[in-house]
């Protein structure tokens, strides 16, 4: 499974979880919220209650009848009023009164009058002058087969300090139903909304993680395989500096793998213009004729210019090699530098009367750094001009093709030895000049490749014909640093 999947599902789960577990508690709360809300009413209008019949109720002055027609025209009210989101078009407070020793002495609903409710909690701790309050069964007055849960809170009714008797207030706890079930309802909707939301923002940054985080696999895989890439680039601070951290382990390990394999290859190709030019150093120490004096010194001439053009070359290579991705780019002319290129060589080309013919669509650019393109498009030419007979052609031509440049060298001479050909691009490796039978430095064309490499090109050769054919493929736009 893709990480991006598992840690969104991780995510999932442990939001899912989380928002479960919040509209849980939070729906428990709800329900005895409103409950101690409603009964903390109860007490301010059992006590107010209390307080009006408390002097007809010590002068025996209460009259049932009374008390039923204002109940009566209580329970006919429509209050017709909008609580939060919740409509309410009836009312449902009701009360008993029990003197001093708990016989109902008035009942709203007319059910108890007469009844000893001593025994009730609400009356038997209120005649004892504690707090007394209970939730019961009853039978709704609309339904009387119908069975409600109603809290009754009672409240002490004075004279002269005494308690004389109980006045209590109740109604069906149904009555909040409606506003615990919008509650809940409000709870449930932002709960999910809360919910979509973490999946959405959940999702996008599992995408995000699990791309960051295949670019930087990826990335790694190359550096480990060797591959010139460009470090990638990663809003998260910590990404980028495992990415750097990563591209410079990669390029300390390649600077002592190569190192040590520089030291090795420049030894031994060091070795014998060195010994040439001792060798002919210690002759001349001896005594000799003018004209063998001045062949030794041409020697050590020649080969000082060769180690001279080794070191230069290596130098060169090394910097290229070392490079993940170009630096500076510019736009680059194709046949304006092709004409740069061939300008440093009209000697050479005119000495062996060479057929040059260009034919580069004067339209073709591309981005990449113009001096190492420069070099890469000498060492071609130079090895073009090497290999080339007296009077032979060169052509040059030059396309678009698929958002790429195709660059193609072709030039008459001898055909490369098949067993060269895998080789072409070995440091150090190189065939021998028609003309002189001396060898190149070997590494023109290990340092084309790099260059190439860094425009994101291809480079190949190949027998054709007559001669060889050189192929650059170059990519009109080169990923920006």
């Amino acid at each position: 499974m893709a990480l991006s999947k598992r840690i969104f599902i991780f995510y999932f789960l442990f939001v899912a979880l989380c928002g479960y577990f919040m509209v849980h508690i939070f729906s428990r709360q709800v329900y005895p919220s409103v409950r101690q809300t409603t009964e903390e009413t109860l007490v301010d209008t059992a006590n107010f209650l209390a307080e009006i019949v408390a002097f007809d109720l010590q002068d025996e002055k209460i009259t049932p009848e009374y008390l039923q027609k204002r109940m009566i025209s209580y329970q006919e009210r429509d209050p017709d009023a909008k609580i939060w989101d919740v409509e309410k078009h009836d009312v449902s407070l009701n009360v008993y009164i029990t003197d001093k020793n708990g016989i109902v002495l008035f009942d709203s609903e007319n059910r108890a009058v007469g009844q000893d409710y001593s025994k009730w909690r609400d009356v038997y701790l209120t005649l004892r002058g504690q707090y007394g309050a209970r939730s019961s069964k009853g039978v709704s007055k609309n339904d009387p087969k119908g069975v409600l849960s109603i809290m009754y809170v009672g409240a002490p009714i004075y004279h002269q300090g005494e308690i004389i008797g109980v006045l209590t207030v109740f109604k069906p706890n149904s009555t909040t139903d409606a506003y615990i079930a919008s509650a809940k309802a409000e709870l449930t909707f932002f709960a999910l909304i809360l919910l979509a939301t973490s999946i959405v923002v959940g999702a996008i940054l599992s995408w995000w993680l699990g791309v960051s985080f295949r670019k930087l696999i990826d990335y790694a895989k190359k550096l480990g395989q060797g591959e010139r890439e460009e470090q990638p680039q990663f809003y998260g601070k910590d990404l980028n500096v495992l990415a750097s951290t990563l591209s410079n382990l990669r390029e300390e390990l390649d600077g002592k793998e190569y190192v040590e394999h520089y030291v090795n290859t420049l030894t031994h190709e060091l070795k014998s213009p060195l010994a040439a030019i001792r060798g002919a150093s210690e002759l001349l120490q001896n005594d000799m004729d003018k004209a063998t004096q001045q062949q030794f010194l041409e020697n050590i001439d020649r080969e000082s210019a060769r180690l001279q053009n080794l070191i230069d070359r290596v130098l060169k290579l090394s910097m290229v090699e070392k490079k993940q991705a170009l630096e500076a780019q510019q736009t680059i002319h194709l046949a304006n530098i092709m004409d740069e290129v061939l300008n440093g060589f009209i000697s050479l080309i005119q000495q062996k009367e060479l057929d040059v013919q260009c034919e580069i669509n004067d339209g073709l650019y591309f981005n990449g750094d113009h001096f190492l393109m420069t070099q890469a498009l000498s060492n071609i030419i130079s090895n073009a001009v090497d290999f080339m007979p007296k009077e032979g052609r060169l052509i040059i031509d030059g396309k678009d093709h698929n958002n790429h440049i195709v660059l193609t060298i072709y030039n008459e001479g001898p055909h490369i030895p098949n067993y060269a050909l895998s080789r072409l691009y070995e440091r150090f490796y190189s065939l021998p000049r028609p003309d002189s039978g001396e060898k190149s430095t070997g590494l023109g064309l290990n340092f084309v490749k790099e260059i190439m490499a860094l425009h994101k090109g291809k480079i190949s050769i190949q027998n054709q014909d007559n001669g060889v054919l050189v192929m650059l493929i170059i990519p009109k736009n080169i990923i920006q640093n």
